[in-house]
């Protein structure tokens, strides 16, 4: 019922955590499988575990070509009703998979998602409550939590799991980052989802994180609000003449 997309480099300081993010994958209830493409690195490197995993299947990229083209081509072989993006650093909590798909069966609604927890280097965790209040949301509501592209982020990517066709029709963002806010914003911008009030997915905090690179402040704020008016102006061409011309004006 679910593919995980994850794109890698396997870097060698990220292996244990991709290991890791697997073990969390074998602790789910229900039946999963996982694309894990691998961005223009030896195909050789992946960790034993997933290389022996039936449930496992890699796409393997000739050269590098960033997260979200790496991501958005592993969707290509997405062969399941439901995806969930992930990266290769974190991990889902162990109820993750079946407490949303179970809300999907039973509404059908187009995307559930959940809270997330940062994960410590001491192995604690702390709850990240996102903005957009726990319940179900119209399509195009959530992104009228994120205030202004400086704001936090309406709602966490990797803790959505949608209908694949609004995952393709809404893929990861043309940016070199910020592409996971433009898939978040766009799949809850083209369908009616649920947010739970618990947390689904943790983001594993270190030293190699992306967000903790001296370059990633370069292009952040850009990025965001490239995010951020792509999710007005898709909610205002989507929504009903009298949702549009109030976000026309936010």
């Amino acid at each position: 019922m679910i593919t995980v997309v994850i794109a890698t480099r396997l870097r060698e300081d990220r292996l244990g955590y991709l290991e890791a993010m697997h073990a969390s994958l074998t602790r789910q209830s229900v039946p999963w499988e996982a694309v894990i493409a691998i961005d223009g690195a030896d195909p050789k490197l992946l960790p034993a575990p997933l290389a022996s995993d039936p449930r496992v299947r890699t796409l393997v990229l000739p050269r590098p070509v960033g997260a979200a083209c790496a991501r958005n081509l592993a969707l290509n072989d997405v062969r399941t009703p439901y995806v969930n993006w992930a990266d290769d650093d974190d991990e889902f909590t162990d109820d993750a998979m079946a407490v949303r798909l179970h809300t999907l069966e039973a509404t059908g609604v187009g995307w559930c998602a959940g809270y997330s927890q940062d994960l410590h280097p001491d192995g604690t965790t702390t709850l990240w409550r996102c903005p957009t209040p726990p319940g179900r949301h119209e399509a195009g509501d959530v992104w009228t939590y994120w205030k202004s592209p400086s704001d936090t982020i309406p709602i966490g990517p990797t803790t959505l799991l949608a209908r694949t066709d609004l995952v393709r029709a809404a893929p990861m963002g043309g940016l070199v980052q910020g592409e996971d806010y433009m898939a978040a914003v766009g799949v809850t911008s083209l369908a009616p989802g649920i947010l739970l009030r618990l947390p689904v997915y943790r983001y594993r905090k270190h030293p190699g994180q992306m967000t903790h690179q001296d370059v990633y402040d370069v292009l952040e704020p850009q990025a965001r609000r490239h995010a951020w008016n792509y999710g007005r102006s898709l909610r205002a061409a989507l929504c009903a003449p009298e949702t549009s011309s109030v976000a026309g004006v936010v």
